[in-house]
């Protein structure tokens, strides 16, 4: 079994670059298609519905089902050919989406936009699950990186993974606007089913070459929860790093339940999908500053107050029902987050042994993923059943009309403003915690990953040996534990991104 220290000394194939790029295009292909499909239904709900507890919900799941199953699918890849994982992931989604195509045309339109009967929760689940399913395809991907790709190659490759992902996302939130709004939820379905087809019968014509993988020690758990939790513990400060990352995700569930609704009120459908296509070029943008500037002599000190700048953020830019105030917002809220991502894999991979940073990784992805549906669960119905009717009514709009002005979406609003205040105080309130100063002191003496390649140096006395670190954590040797996939993306994380959707 491969050696997780010496990963990076694997021979790629002849003319695996080649192969990489094809594989890139089709998951590329894959993506945008089930994004097409997800930003849809999500438009649709709420243009059909106006349920802002619909939409919530629907998003809150999508997330909900992406932090369960994460590390799961992170362990069938590892365990089973990257080709043979990427085709049943393709075969599982076009099955979904041929099933919630059978549902329309077996239904009325009116039956399946019910909220109170079953049909319209079968039917998104439907597509949540070939939506969650497709995202298996990412973590194989990454992992084809260093199966394909030369060494000397590699941050290419992954950044090409990541400008993929991004213009993704710009292309999605386009389209998906137009198609819902010239051609209507049932063509809509329709185009996602041809491109499915497509992108798999696409695959098919690859070949990948990799061998066999090993397989695992009987007994073997699925995905090793505990070791990755003593993991995490073996790192001092480190949990608490995840739960500073954690807050951009709990407020990211209330932009996933209530930014949607808002700018539909705003915008057609159309104008909506060129709005979030524009304001996606802030990942790019962020991305770029990180990249040249970096973040730091501490990073943790630096993802803190970009997320207190998330929080004056959300609570300024619907402060009045200005297009203009709402699109520059969702712009830098969008700039913001690719900074507060590297800072968290930058510590990560500088305190953590390497080769247990995989298990890290997709503990930490777990993690913060399941933050943003919580908040989405919890907002939604208060939104809609509390909130919007008090701003909706003379008393609601006479205690808060000098901060919020006047407009339809004014409860929308009030949300925004108390989670953004929220936010300032929780993140202020970080840098006074033991943990912030222990985990910053450990960054900034750290040796463990110096040298990543080879074998891991020895750590200050805040961390000990990277081989004590292993050894107290209760994971197990290399020799005995697959590599974890999500790590070898080469600095990712693994994480599944999303836009404001989810």
């Amino acid at each position: 079994m491969t050696d997780p220290q010496h990963a990076e000394a694997r021979t790629a194939p002849a003319g695996g670059g080649r192969t990489f790029l094809a594989v890139l295009v089709n998951t590329a292909a894959a993506n945008v298609t089930t994004s097409f499909l997800w930003f849809a239904l999500t438009f649709w709900v709420y243009l059909e519905t106006r349920s802002v507890l619909a939409t919530g919900i629907v998003g809150g799941a999508y997330m909900l089902l992406l932090a369960v199953f994460a590390m799961v699918f992170g362990s069938l890849v590892d365990r089973h050919r990257k080709h043979r994982v990427m085709v049943f992931s393709g075969l599982v989604t076009l099955t979904a989406f041929l099933l919630a195509g059978a549902l329309w045309l077996s239904f009325p339109e009116a039956v399946l936009l019910d909220l109170g009967a079953p049909w319209f929760w079968l039917f998104a689940g439907i597509i949540l699950a070939g939506a969650v399913v497709e995202n298996m395809r990412n973590i194989a991907l990454s992992t084809t990186v260093t199966l394909l790709v030369p060494v000397e190659r590699h941050a290419n490759a992954n950044g090409l993974v990541g400008t993929v992902q991004g213009l993704a996302f710009v292309v999605t939130s386009v389209f998906s606007g137009l198609s819902v709004g010239f051609l209507g939820m049932g063509w809509t379905l329709a185009i996602a089913i041809g491109l499915t087809v497509a992108a798999l019968i696409h695959l098919l014509t690859l070949r990948v070459p990799e061998p066999k993988p090993e397989k695992p020690a009987e007994g073997a758990r699925l995905v090793d929860l505990r070791g990755a939790v003593t993991a995490v513990r073996a790192a001092p400060g480190l949990f608490a790093l995840i739960v500073f990352s954690t807050f951009n995700n709990l407020i990211g569930g209330v932009y996933m339940a209530l930014m949607d609704p808002y700018g539909l009120e705003m915008f057609d459908v159309q104008v909506w999908g060129f709005v979030l296509g524009l304001t996606a070029t802030g990942f790019i943008i962020g991305g770029g500053l990180v990249a040249k500037f970096g973040l730091g002599r501490n990073p943790i000190r630096t993802m803190l107050l970009i997320v207190i700048a998330m929080g004056v953020l959300g609570a300024v830019f619907t402060l009045r029902e200005w297009w203009w105030l709402y699109v520059a917002g969702i712009w830098v809220y969008m700039a913001l987050i690719p900074p507060v991502e590297a800072a968290e894999q930058t510590v990560i991979q500088k305190v953590v042994p390497f080769q247990t940073q995989g298990r890290v990784f997709g503990f930490a992805a777990a993690f913060e993923s399941a933050a943003a549906p919580v908040t989405s669960f919890l907002i939604a119905p208060i939104a809609q059943f509390l909130i919007i009717p008090y701003m909706d009514e003379p008393t609601g709009r006479a205690a808060w009309g000098w901060l919020l002005g006047e407009g339809e979406t004014r409860g929308i609003a009030l949300v925004f403003v108390v989670a953004g205040l929220v936010m300032v105080v929780a993140a202020s309130l970080a840098f006074f915690t033991r943990s912030y100063r222990i985990l910053s002191r450990q960054y900034t003496t750290s040796e463990v990953n110096a040298d990543p390649g080879g074998e891991p140096h020895a750590a200050t006395a805040a961390s000990g040996s990277a081989d004590e670190t292993v050894a107290a954590s209760g994971v197990p040797s290399d020799a005995e534990a697959p590599v974890d996939p999500v790590s070898a993306r080469g600095g990712g994380d693994g994480r599944i991104r999303k836009g404001p959707q989810g």
